[in-house]
């Protein structure tokens, strides 16, 4: 009965953490897929932590407690490489935004959201550096050793820790966002900035017109010339993982 109560323990915190990761998370993995992965990954790891130590609670409330601690752990952990993920997101919006494709929204397949062209054309992109880099298993590496640093039933919530963690991230999170998306704002900034001189110029032609098809023309061509660049937005984007699980981890020891 002990080694159930503590593997079902196991299982609460790796399913929650496989259900809101990126990449695990996205709506087209099929749901018994994300299933039997939470399910192997918490046998593995109740082989590994053995001897299996007893689980303290007096009531069925008290272990109900116990599976809400987990829970919340897991989804933390989980949430914070997710809003990781958000931020090519947050990129592609301020670049659709300068270009005039703002209003031109699509359905996302993996999430199932309506989202702009180029923030799926970013989140495919660092989707397919995150496979291709390996990052998938520092993730399940990250939840593994989670259980080291946090025994279960051992989380102990500090709020303040947790607090200065997601502010620091918030910060990170438009600086990143503002990295990935420069070239296009500064281009496109001296775009406008030759179209106002131009409308003085020649006020008998007509600048707004002229400008829709030139941003569009001019926009995606700089993301065409700057794909090159994706790799190294992408390493910003894993390193700030790192550091956000770092840090709700550490905010729960």
């Amino acid at each position: 009965m002990y080694d159930l109560e503590y593997f079902l323990l196991i299982l609460t915190r790796v399913s929650c953490f496989v259900f809101v990761a990126p990449f695990f998370s996205l709506n087209n993995t099929p749901r018994h897929v994300r299933v039997a992965l939470s399910v192997f990954t918490a046998a593995l790891l109740y082989q590994t932590l053995a001897p299996v130590p007893a689980v303290e609670y007096q009531t069925v409330t008290g272990y109900s407690v116990i599976v809400l601690r987990e829970a919340i752990v897991g989804l933390m952990l989980g949430l914070g490489t997710s809003m990781c993920s958000a931020i090519v997101n947050f990129a592609g919006h301020i670049v659709d935004m300068e270009t005039g494709l703002s209003m031109v929204t699509l359905m996302d397949p993996a999430t199932r959201e309506s989202t702009s062209i180029t923030g799926v054309f970013y989140q495919y992109v660092v989707m397919l550096m995150l496979i291709v880099s390996g990052m998938y298993r520092y993730l399940f590496g990250a939840l593994a050793d989670t259980f080291v640093l946090i025994p279960v039933n051992g989380a102990l919530f500090q709020m303040d820790s947790l607090l200065i963690s997601v502010v620091k991230f918030l910060g990170n999170y438009i600086i990143i966002g503002f990295r990935i998306c420069l070239p296009v704002f500064c281009v496109i900034l001296m775009l406008n900035a030759i179209l106002g001189v131009l409308a003085k110029v020649s006020p008998q032609m007509n600048m707004f017109a002229v400008g829709i098809q030139l941003k569009i023309l001019v926009g995606l061509s700089i993301l065409f010339l700057s794909a090159s660049m994706l790799p190294d937005a992408a390493n910003f984007i894993f390193k700030q993982m790192r550091e956000i699980i770092e840090a709700i981890a550490g905010g729960m020891m």
